[in-house]
């Protein structure tokens, strides 16, 4: 059985593509780092394995892949969001948003590679944002983090093309998730109203893009970043 990890697995897009996966037959491994109980009733739920890891820390990244041991994909998804003006943004935040949005990915992408350059396959996907390519007001920082992801992603699947390994990026729009619960009721219908179908998305609808991408039936797609917004970007 084919292994996956997962971070950030145990709510919101992470754990519908977590899912997804173990409804392809993938074995799952389910990242967390403050939600314990979801990642265990997840794990329970998909016949998965919940692992503890703050990606932020590459030293607990390390000893996450060691329990783990090699595995066939790699979803980057574990995140946080921020949203100030950027003349009111701390040090402290613009730095713990980089520390996980995008060394929390950098951790885990420099983890799993190895395994899957000895063994000539693998494939790692990352979960960036709309924001990434096109930028937020009041999301500075957040932006900043999304957009240094699609340069990864853009660089890493040139970089590991010749040993097999797939690399690709999916662009969430506005999604229902814990991230958009501060968001009232009126402005998610704005929102919705501004996008061309009509809806905000749901972490199903990013899950199933990550579900192909992982699938053989994506053996020659790589390097790409796809959006998965409703046309909201556009």
């Amino acid at each position: 059985m084919k292994k996956a990890l997962v971070t950030g697995g145990s709510r919101g897009i992470g754990a519908a593509i977590c899912r997804a996966l173990a409804r392809d037959g993938w074995k799952v491994y389910i990242n967390y780092n403050e939600s314990g109980d979801k990642a265990r009733a997840l794990a329970e739920e998909t016949g998965g394995v919940a692992v503890w890891a703050d990606v932020s820390d590459e030293a607990a990244v390390r000893a996450m892949f060691d329990a783990v041991g090699d595995v066939d994909l790699l979803v980057s998804n574990a995140g946080i969001a921020h949203a100030e003006l950027v003349q009111d943004l701390s040090e402290a935040d613009w730095r713990r948003l980089f520390a996980v949005n995008t060394d929390g990915a950098f951790h885990a992408v420099r983890a799993a590679v190895p395994g899957m350059i000895r063994r000539k396959r693998g494939n790692i996907i990352i979960i960036t944002s709309v924001c990434g390519v096109w930028g937020s007001s009041c999301e500075t920082a957040y932006s900043a983090t999304k957009g240094a992801l699609i340069a990864m992603a853009k660089s890493l699947f040139k970089e590991l093309g010749p040993s097999g390994i797939r690399v690709n990026a999916i662009a969430p729009g506005v999604i229902d998730t814990d991230m958009t619960a501060c968001f009232s009721a009126e402005e998610k219908a704005a929102m919705a109203a501004d996008t061309p179908l009509g809806r905000i998305g749901t972490p199903e609808d990013v899950a199933e893009l990550a579900a192909f991408l992982a699938s053989d039936r994506a053996s020659f797609i790589t390097g790409q970043i796809i959006g998965c917004d409703g046309g909201f970007a556009l």
